[in-house]
């Protein structure tokens, strides 16, 4: 079915921007908004790093690196090998490249530009036409409680791997974070069609966004169609720690499990063949079954035009259960 109108996109890190990437190569220039989280954004050798925003726009730009899925294909390490050498800390890897992005970013925000201008900026500079907007210009924080105490989200995510039994998070300055500028022209678009919640990680990358004032309001009462992308095949998560953190919240990374995660607001659901007979219990949500993961960019263009196909059922009215 064609599928006509504007595409905003919720994202955060390699999921998301494979995500987004694909939808970029499906979509007319400028139908694409990718709003990004923020949570995870850090301060870091006095550098502001924003990495699911750089890892959204490395990718759209067609510079990341494809085997790890972020950062900068070709990167050297250069910097951190100094850094190292002079006793300094090397836990999180910063690539000489990836070094100017951080290093600019800092300069004009201390300067008073705002995030969602300076990633704007960077996206034209590398030649992507897709907007993307950070999820808000006011710092939000990820903060993760678990059995070590609490860890800001890097220091969990990055020095520790994930290895500490996941609690709980919450999301610093999220009460009084206001949504950016593009992404809430983006919500109130009246040419928006499709509402995609990418393959990313519900707990870490899609609840801050959905946290930000206005935005799980504007979802809920959107005329466009809410579909969610599944991070699990066969139950297990793409890539990341969705599934352990699944696990140790009681979670079951099933369809259902996923949905709960969203609390009413989806309307669709694309998940893998793998997992097509655990898509009990998910009430009146539409389902789509198809390939899921990856691969290339072949297989990223592929997802997205079968989502963008579902998104016009749904639209239509003809959308149904394949599951």
């Amino acid at each position: 079915m064609a599928f006509g109108g504007k595409v905003l996109a919720l994202a955060g890190g390699v999921g998301g921007a494979r995500m987004a990437a694909g939808l970029a190569r499906a979509l007319p220039a400028g139908a694409l908004t990718v709003a990004v989280n923020v949570g995870d954004d850090f301060d870091h050798l006095g550098l502001h790093v924003a990495p699911d925003l750089d890892t959204v726009t490395y990718t759209l730009a067609g510079i990341n690196n494809p085997a790890q899925g972020w950062g900068i294909a070709g990167e050297t390490t250069a910097f951190m090998g100094a850094l190292k050498r002079l006793g300094g800390p090397d836990w999180f890897l910063l690539g000489d490249q990836d070094m100017a992005t951080h290093v600019l970013r800092t300069l004009r925000l201390k300067a008073g530009e705002s995030l969602s201008a300076i990633t704007a900026d960077f996206a034209r500079r590398l030649g992507i036409t897709t907007r993307i907007v950070p999820m808000s210009d006011d710092p939000v924080r990820s903060i993760v409680d678990t059995d070590e105490g609490t860890l800001p989200f890097q220091d969990y995510f990055v020095r520790r791997q994930c290895i500490p039994r996941f609690h709980g998070i919450r999301f610093d300055g999220l009460e009084t974070a206001r949504p950016s500028a593009g992404l809430v022209a983006a919500l109130r678009d009246p040419d928006l069609s499709a509402i995609i919640i990418c393959p990313s990680n519900p707990i870490l990358s899609i609840w801050p966004i959905l946290g930000v004032s206005g935005v799980h309001a504007a979802l809920s009462t959107a005329s466009a169609p809410v579909i969610a992308v599944s991070p699990f095949i066969g139950a297990k998560a793409v890539k990341g720690p969705a599934g352990k953190i699944f696990a140790e919240l009681n979670l079951d990374p099933s369809p259902a499990g996923l949905l709960s995660c969203y609390d009413g607001l989806v309307d669709g659901l694309v998940m893998d063949h793998a997992d097509a007979d655990r898509a009990g219990n998910c009430g009146d949500v539409a389902l789509r079954v198809t390939d899921i993961l990856m691969r290339d960019g072949a297989d990223q263009e592929h997802l997205a035009l079968e989502i963008l196909d579902f998104a016009a059922g749904l639209r239509a009215g003809t959308g149904g259960r394949d599951g």
